[in-house]
């Protein structure tokens, strides 16, 4: 690497740096005083408060950073550009005979290694937290009453209840439905309340539900995923309803990764829905739709270098508005059935692909 490349791509990174620290503070800020009230509740003190701030956001800046990946890599190479024509950087190097486009390879690979890391952030990171990602800002310690969804476990055992508590991983009025088999016919039970217990190897009773106050107290042929401890008190073996499926958000798979998507969509009693499609595929794409980005945006900065720096940097951010709303369009005519999902992932990378080559291309070199 040329010392002219180191000091681009450091350049570069610099730029990125200052628009990374800048675009989060400023989304923190707002958010923090827009939802002040929300962490302030229940009469909890100072100290209580500035933790839970901390912690809330210190897992969310991930998400944050998630979103507004390639919107920052774009203003970094837009800044390194720019201020490289502003400090009358780049004629020398035109002159001497280097092309433009070798003098933004650093600037490329730049941009490329931190699409990269927001992927790896994405696949690696945010499945991890994805808990935690979707906690309330007004329940720290999950004590909150949050409504129950219905699922069916792998055997065909269904499973709902009425209202569930996070903080101890127990649903009030809880309500299992077996199927017939050939040792016992379709069974209805409704239990006071049950707590889930996560797979724990060489314990008796964990990886399901603990049901206390059942209705019946007692089976003569109960199905064989239920135990009897006493009467009116089960166990309920459970392979895939787990307390987090059953209580999570309806936008839950935003927080898994692309191979977990996957799986979601290859399951054969699962549900194919429209947004977990478009998503897998957006994520398929993204790579190509960021780097698609800071094509545009630089040749629309470096097609006329005499253009003043704020015109080009205004242009940019229209056309990035432009390039994301066509992209969240095609989202959502994917997601209500308009498009198929792969062409709503797909149409952004054939509508933006030829004018990017085209705009890159005009580049004066």
């Amino acid at each position: 690497m040329l010392t002219i490349d180191r000091m681009l791509f450091f350049s570069f990174l610099r730029a990125y740096a200052i628009v990374l620290v800048s675009m989060l503070s400023l989304y923190i800020v707002v958010d923090l005083f827009t939802n002040i009230d929300d962490f302030a509740q229940d009469g909890r003190g100072l100290a209580e408060v500035s933790q839970h701030i901390v912690t809330f956001y210190s897992y969310n800046v991930i998400q944050i950073f998630d979103r507004l990946c390639e919107a920052i890599v774009l203003l970094a190479a837009m800044f390194t550009v720019a201020w490289m024509q502003r400090s009358n950087e780049l004629l020398p190097l035109l002159s001497s005979g280097v092309s433009t486009r070798r003098v933004l390879r650093p600037v490329l690979c730049g941009a490329i290694a931190m699409i990269g890391l927001g992927i790896l952030n994405q696949e690696l990171v945010i499945p991890q937290v994805g808990e935690k990602l979707m906690a309330q800002r007004d329940d720290p310690h999950g004590e909150k009453q949050i409504a129950v969804q219905g699922a069916y476990d792998s055997n065909g055992v269904h499973i709902e209840g009425m209202i569930a508590i996070r903080k101890d991983k127990s649903i009030k009025l809880f309500y299992v439905t077996t199927p017939e088999t050939n040792s016992s016919a379709m069974i209805h039970i409704s239990a006071q309340e049950a707590v889930y217990i996560p797979p724990a190897e060489g314990q008796p009773y964990t990886g399901g539900w603990l049901m206390t106050g059942t209705n019946p107290a007692e089976m003569d042929n109960p199905h064989p995923s239920l135990q009897m401890i006493d009467p009116g008190k089960w166990f309920l073996s459970s392979a895939d309803v787990t307390f987090d499926m059953v209580t999570r958000q309806r936008t839950w798979f935003i927080y898994a990764s692309t191979r977990q998507l996957r799986e979601l969509l290859e399951r054969p009693d699962g549900r194919r829905m429209n947004a977990v499609a478009v998503l897998y595929h957006m994520r398929l794409t993204r790579p190509i739709v960021g780097m698609l980005l800071v094509l545009i945006g630089l040749g629309i900065i470096l097609r006329d270098q005499n253009r003043h720096v704020f015109i080009s940097t205004g242009m940019c951010l229209a056309m990035c508005a432009i390039f994301y709303a066509a992209v969240f369009g095609c989202k959502y005519l994917g997601e209500n059935d308009y498009l198929a999902p792969a062409l709503a992932a797909w149409f952004p990378v054939i509508l933006f692909t030829p004018l990017a080559i085209t705009m890159f291309d005009a580049v004066h070199t």
